[in-house]
């Protein structure tokens, strides 16, 4: 699976909110995450996700620390609640713990773009647009989405940032 994906660093979400807002009917999907990442290969990340019901998904993948929409490779698998430990035991054993992100979600859809209001434990707020991208389009396609989405939403070159929150929580505890 690919998309495109931006992140920026953001003061006043409830004004990203309304204007959110402004280009969808969809209502906002609130989600509490806990991201468990792995050691793995540089380039790639590997991550248990665990949500408030207990499920999760395990996900992979590779995307560059560049600023402005970049092309993400990814595989996700569900986990069922009464995986999720196990799961989680056996990966940190076999691979070793980097780091844990805490977030609490806010989820909109916009046309193929999911767009996220993160509020993101020890490190404040965050906008994410991710252009899910079908087998037919190709990444300048989900490039000129983003783009026009970073516009209607306000969002500035100087906001954006290329790190993923794991790198970002490590530069804070160094």
């Amino acid at each position: 699976m690919r998309n495109i994906e931006i992140k920026a660093k953001i003061d006043d979400p409830e004004l990203i909110i309304s204007r959110i807002k402004q280009l969808t009917d969809n209502e906002c999907v609130v989600i509490k995450q806990h991201d468990t990442f792995f050691k793995v290969s540089a380039g790639r990340r590997f991550k248990l996700r665990q949500f408030e019901d207990g499920t999760g998904e395990l996900l992979s993948y590779k995307r560059p620390n560049v600023l402005g929409p970049k092309l993400s490779d990814y595989l996700k698998a569900s986990l069922a609640p009464e995986n999720c430990p196990m799961v989680a035991n056996i990966l940190r054993e076999f691979y070793g713990c980097v780091g844990i992100v805490k977030k609490v979600r806010k989820l909109y859809m916009i046309g193929q773009t999911r767009v996220h209001v993160d509020n993101v434990e020890d490190l404040g707020n965050f906008l994410e647009l991710e252009v899910v991208l079908t087998d037919e389009q190709d990444a300048e396609f989900g490039e000129k989405i983003a783009q026009d989405l970073m516009a209607k939403l306000g969002i500035q070159s100087d906001d954006l940032i290329a790190e993923a929150y794991i790198d970002l929580l490590d530069k804070s505890v160094r």
